[in-house]
């Protein structure tokens, strides 16, 4: 068998080590000239949305892959520099390299009516009988449609590199995520103002409750409660923590908390506190500087961010190969199509956690359908079990291009891991050596 891996990201060298462990034959393509994906700051495949300033929002400890834990002589939250490190290490640790082509871009995948893929790259041909598809969902912008335009500086949050350049200028970001968070913050070192526009709003989680990260503070067991218990001692959890955050200034979301998905940040309830950051509604039409909101007030701006996210894109494949319409790509247990045996999508997930673990699962979970020890439903079953999640997903989240790809990290981490049991695998005791950076 021989099999296509499509990225050299987190989720890519994800599956390239759990294949190279079950000695089967693969070729990984990577656009760039390194692995590391969105974490390799100012990527050569131009599609990293890193920023100078940019660390991670989940904690050391759950981004961690399984069997190759972060150092611990990093911080609780390390830099992107860290983590591009920590991945090299896990790829000469592992010996994988030398199966990773890079500057090679894919150029096409097509299914062979026998069976398997053709995989047409910048640098030849290929025939495969499984392809994993890892490109990513942080690259292609997605910007809003606001009627008029504005004649200031503007650009999407995946090309901000740094606060230069905004020096004493109005600036207006656009979306409540962790990055416009990011941002927001950061600006307010050097900006004359800082406001932030949303029209769905968003709670925001502090890194720390009582000293301890977040995700370690919100120990397993609690998602294994009810969702309205997860709620209230999530609130109390975060009332302890930082208070109400409407008394900073920061508006609450209409919806329940955990039916959004939440922005984490320390510090942006404290810059609103000490009015750095203003809020203000949804966008209604630009005029020249001029930015009037849905509230009937306007505003002068230098500046306009949009921190809007982005689309999910596949370029290699033809239109409608896999139709889905405003992210809504819809896949058996978040990984494969039921029309299309063998072709894996890896990392394609948003959690209330970090995408790394998960995506060391999906592979082991898609190795061990190609190797025949775990059998997937048939096609009716695997489309039965695909609208129950949506219609599960659609009770619980507002339902909007944001959250299409939305799981919860220990209950879908748990999903992959029962059936991997069935299937003869064990994953008790799994914590593997503390290494150090080589």
């Amino acid at each position: 068998m021989r099999i296509c891996v499509i990225g050299a990201g987190s989720s890519g060298i994800a599956v390239c080590k759990v294949l190279h462990q079950h000695q089967m034959d693969f070729d990984c393509y990577e656009m760039g000239s390194g692995i590391g994906g969105l974490w390799r700051y100012n990527n050569d495949n131009g599609l990293s949305a890193a920023y100078k300033s940019l660390h991670i929002n989940t904690s050391k400890y759950i981004m961690a892959y399984s069997d190759f834990p972060m150092p611990d002589e990093y911080s609780d939250y390390p830099s992107h520099e860290q983590i591009l490190r920590y991945f090299e290490n896990y790829v000469e640790h592992f010996g994988f390299r030398n199966k990773i082509q890079f500057k090679t871009t894919v150029l096409s995948v097509k299914p062979y009516p026998e069976g398997g893929y053709r995989v047409d790259t910048s640098a030849g041909t290929g025939r495969y009988d499984a392809v994993f598809v890892c490109n990513g969902h942080h690259w292609d912008k997605r910007y809003p449609d606001f009627p008029g335009t504005f004649s200031g500086k503007v650009m999407h949050s995946r090309d901000y590199r740094s606060f230069e350049g905004f020096e004493d200028l109005r600036v207006l970001i656009v979306g409540i995520g962790n990055s416009a968070a990011d941002l927001a913050v950061e600006l307010t070192r050097v900006a004359r103002s800082v406001t932030i526009s949303t029209r769905s709003r968003a709670y925001i989680i502090p890194k720390y409750i009582m000293g301890i990260p977040t995700d370690q503070f919100a120990h397993p067991f609690l998602f294994r409660l009810p969702l309205p218990l997860q709620r209230l001692f999530s609130r109390i959890a975060l009332t302890i923590a930082q208070g109400r955050q409407e008394r900073y200034g920061v508006p609450v979301p209409n919806r329940p908390l955990l039916t959004e998905h939440p922005t984490i940040s320390q510090d942006l309830l404290n810059c609103a506190g000490h009015g750095k950051i203003t809020f203000k509604p949804n966008i209604n039409r630009l005029d020249g500087f001029t930015v009037h909101f849905e509230d009937g007030s306007s505003a002068e701006y230098d500046a306009l961010i949009y921190c809007t996210g982005y689309n999910i894109s596949f370029p290699f494949f033809e239109k409608n190969f896999i139709p889905f319409k405003d992210n809504d790509i819809r896949l058996y247990r978040r990984v494969i199509h039921p029309d299309h045996p063998n072709l894996f999508f890896i990392g394609l997930v948003q959690p209330l956690g970090a995408v790394m673990p998960l995506a060391e699962r999906q592979a082991e979970w898609a190795t061990a359908i190609l190797q025949g020890k775990l059998k997937l439903p048939s096609r009716e079953a695997m489309w039965q079990a695909i609208e129950k999640d949506r219609r599960a997903l659609e009770k619980r989240y507002n339902v909007s291009p944001r959250h299409t790809i939305q799981v919860d990290f220990w209950p879908y981490k748990w999903q992959l891991e029962k059936e991997m049991r069935r299937a003869g695998f064990r994953y008790a005791g799994r914590k593997g050596e503390r290494l150090k950076l080589i």
